[in-house]
C-alpha cells in the first residue's frame, strides 16, 4: 500500500511528546513490511534534516489557500519525508503549537487546516505528488484532523477504485483542536457538516471530532485507552461520538525504538549490559548516584522518574510519600519539567535531602537513559496515560516500573504479585496516594528478595516491545479501512 503518514511532529526533527516518537518509529517498520510510506511534516523554522533531497513539488495558491512546496527527503530508514514548506505558516519561533511568548499561535486553525488539506490532496487522483496517490491517509491527532473530512467531501467525485481511505490515531484525546465557529468558513467546512452530526462541539469547531466523524478507521495507542475514552471519565466530551463509532475503533499499543532504547548497545549509559550480564547494571546505578550527587550505596533502592511534572503524572502522590521513602532508606532521581509548584516541592526536598533526592529540570537525553539504566525501580503512577513509553523502556532496561492501572500502563506491565511467574513490575490496586504507597511497599519487599527480584527484572527484559507487532495490526486496520472506502 501507498501510505501517507501525516503528523505535526516527528523525532528527531521536532518533538513535544510521544507522537514525535511514534512518527519516527512506525513508518520505517511499515516500509520494511513492503509498503511505500511517506511522512508529511511541516517545515518548521530551524529544522535540520539529513537525507537525499528530491525535486521540490509546487503547490499553487488556490482561492484563499496559500502557495507552498513539498520538499521530498529520502531518509536512511527508507521512508520519504515530505516537508510542507510554507514560511508564512510554519517558519516561526516557538514550538509547533505555541509561540515563543507561551501563547498558542493565533492562527493554529489555519496552519493545521492547511496541513490537513494537503494531506487529503495527496490522497486524491489530483495529488500534487505526480504519480503517487496515497491509498491510506493516516492522520495523527487534531492538527491533521480535518484530512478525513476533506477526503470524505471529495470522495463523491472520485471513482471507487481510486478512492483513498482515511485513518485517525488519537494520541491524547484531551487535545481536541477546538476553535471558534467562524473558522468553518475559511477552512471550507461543508455546510451540511457544520452541525452536531459533523464538526460542531459545544458551539465550536473541533478538528478531532471531524476526524472521528469522517475517518474510515479510528485507532488509539493502547487497548485499555480505547475502552477508557468511551467513558464519561476519560472521553473529555467525545465519549458519545466514540461509542457511536465503536465498530471502527481499535486500540493498538505503541512500540518503542529498540535500537535507541537497548541497554546492550546504549552508548549514553555508563556500561552496556543485558539479561546475561546483569551485574553490570550496578555500574550504571553507581554512575547515576555519582552524577546526581546521591550517596553511593549498592543496597539503597534507587527510584527513577523521567516525566512531565504534572498532577496527571501522579507526581503529587510521589511527593506525599517521599518523606517515608527517604526514612526507609530509598533514593530518588527525577528528570522533567512541568508545573512550577511541583518543581519547587521537588527542589525543596532535594535541598533538604541532597544525598537522597536529586531533581533536574529540563530535557537531558543522556540523563534520561542513565536513569532508566541506573535506577532500581521506575515510578510512573499516572492518573491517565494513553500509552506511555517509559514503562516499556524501564522493563527493557531491567528496571521494574510502578504504574497505575490505566491506559497503556495497564496493557504493558504485569503485576509481579498477581502473576509471580510472569510479573514485570507493580500495578497500583487503587488510583490514589494510598495505592501508590502500597505498590512501593510491595516493590520494596520484592527488592529485598534477590532471587525473586532478579526474576522480575529478567521477565521485563525478555518482553518484546518492538514495533513489528503493532505495525502488523496497523496493516490490518489499513486493509479494513480501504475495503470500506472502496466497498
Amino acid at each position: 500500500m501507498k501510505i501517507l503518514f501525516a503528523t505535526p511532529e516527528c523525532a528527531p526533527f521536532v518533538k513535544t511528546g510521544g507522537l514525535g516518537d511514534v512518527s519516527a518509529a512506525l513508518p520505517p517498520v511499515l516500509a520494511r513490511l513492503g509498503h511505500d510510506v511517506r511522512v508529511l511534516l511541516p517545515a518548521y523554522a530551524g529544522m535540520k534534516v539529513e537525507g537525499e533531497m528530491g525535486a521540490a513539488i509546487d503547490i499553487p495558491a488556490e482561492r484563499h489557500w496559500p502557495a507552498a512546496q513539498l520538499l521530498p527527503v529520502k531518509l536512511a530508514s527508507g521512508v520519504t519525508l515530505l516537508l510542507l514548506a510554507c514560511p508564512e505558516l510554519f517558519d516561526r519561533t516557538g514550538s509547533p503549537y505555541v509561540a515563543a511568548g507561551g501563547q498558542d499561535h493565533h492562527d493554529n486553525h489555519w496552519r493545521f487546516g492547511f496541513l490537513a488539506r494537503v494531506a487529503a490532496a495527496i490522497g486524491t487522483p489530483g495529488t500534487p505528488c505526480a504519480g503517487w496517490q496515497a491509498d491510506i491517509v493516516h492522520a495523527n491527532d487534531w492538527p491533521c484532523g480535518l484530512a478525513p473530512m476533506y477526503l470524505a467531501d471529495w470522495r463523491a467525485r472520485v471513482a471507487r477504485e481510486h478512492r483513498s481511505a482515511s485513518v485517525i490515531t488519537i494520541h491524547n484525546i484531551a487535545f481536541q483542536g477546538a476553535f471558534p465557529s467562524w473558522v468553518a468558513d475559511p477552512l471550507e467546512v461543508p455546510w451540511q457538516w457544520r452541525g452536531l452530526e459533523g464538526v460542531e462541539f459545544w458551539g465550536q469547531v473541533s478538528m478531532l471530532k471531524a476526524a472521528l466523524q469522517f475517518s474510515d478507521a479510528i485507532t488509539t495507542v493502547s487497548p485499555t485507552y480505547a475502552r477508557e475514552i468511551q467513558t464519561d471519565e476519560f472521553g473529555v466530551g467525545l465519549q458519545g461520538v466514540l461509542q457511536a463509532k465503536a465498530g471502527k475503533l481499535s486500540g493498538i499499543l505503541n512500540g518503542i525504538d529498540t535500537q535507541t532504547w537497548n541497554p546492550r548497545t546504549d552508548l549514553l549509559i555508563a556500561k552496556t549490559y543485558g539479561a546475561q550480564t546483569l551485574a553490570d547494571k550496578a555500574i550504571n546505578k553507581a554512575a547515576l548516584q555519582q552524577r546526581c550527587g546521591l550517596a553511593l550505596s549498592k543496597d539503597a533502592p534507587l527510584l527513577g522518574i523521567v516525566s512531565r511534572l504534572t498532577p496527571q503524572k501522579g507526581i503529587d502522590w510521589v511527593l506525599a510519600a517521599l518523606d517515608a521513602l527517604i526514612a526507609g532508606g530509598a533514593q530518588l532521581a527525577v528528570l522533567g519539567v512541568g508545573d512550577r509548584d511541583l518543581q519547587d516541592a521537588l527542589q525543596a526536598m532535594a535541598r533538604q535531602h541532597p544525598r537522597s533526592v536529586s531533581a533536574a529540570f529540563g530535557f537531558d537525553e543522556s540523563l534520561a537513559h542513565l536513569i532508566e539504566a541506573g535506577a532500581d525501580v521506575f515510578l510512573m503512577p499516572s492518573r491517565f496515560e494513553p500509552c506511555g513509553l517509559n514503562q516499556m523502556y524501564s522493563q527493557a532496561y531491567g528496571t521494574p516500573p510502578i504504574v497505575n492501572a490505566t491506559g497503556g500502563l495497564k496493557d504493558s506491565v504485569v503485576d509481579a504479585d498477581l502473576d509471580p511467574a510472569q510479573g514485570t513490575g507493580f500495578v497500583m490496586r487503587s488510583q490514589d496516594g494510598q495505592g501508590f504507597a502500597d505498590a512501593v511497599a510491595r516493590a520494596f519487599r520484592a527488592y529485598g528478595d534477590k532471587p525473586r527480584w532478579e526474576r522480575i527484572v529478567r521477565n521485563g527484559m525478555g518482553r518484546d516491545f518492538g514495533w513489528e507487532r503493532s505495525a502488523r495490526e496497523y496493516e490490518s486496520v489499513y486493509e479494513r479501512a480501504l475495503a470500506v472506502a472502496r466497498g
